[in-house]
């Protein structure tokens, strides 16, 4: 099983960021934090990376499901979903498989959750 969902766009990075986080809302995402990876390691090791940003997607109804089942399971939201500008102008969208990380728990209930939230980030990216 994959750990993600991706899709390479013809999007710019910025326009990317914007439409990934439109698609989220839709889908009853918000985004909670933005970590800008590019900015962070110029910042701590003057390293100069690529466009790459880290997006923290929360459902909120979701969540609280996945919270009443697994009372430890804040350890593993929100649901990333990363921005990076690839080669030749090329922009990447990728989102983690809650499936695939949930598989860990030793828990029906939340795998039932994790399917749902994984159906919702699967359109997330297939509308890009």
């Amino acid at each position: 099983m994959k750990y993600n969902f991706e899709k390479t766009t013809e999007y710019t990075f910025d326009e990317a960021v914007e439409k990934v986080t439109e698609e989220l809302k839709k889908e009853g995402f918000g985004v909670l934090s933005e970590i800008d990876i590019h900015e962070k390691l110029k910042e701590k090791l003057d390293i100069d990376f690529r466009k790459y940003k880290i997006l923290g997607a929360c459902n909120p109804g979701k969540a609280y499901e996945a919270l009443k089942f697994e009372n430890k399971i804040g350890t593993m939201l929100p649901c990333n979903v990363i921005v990076q500008e690839l080669d030749k102008g090329k922009v990447e969208v990728a989102a983690v498989n809650p499936v695939a990380s949930m598989l860990a728990v030793d828990n029906r209930e939340l795998i039932e959750v994790a399917k749902e939230i994984a159906e919702k980030l699967q359109r997330v990216i297939n509308a890009l």
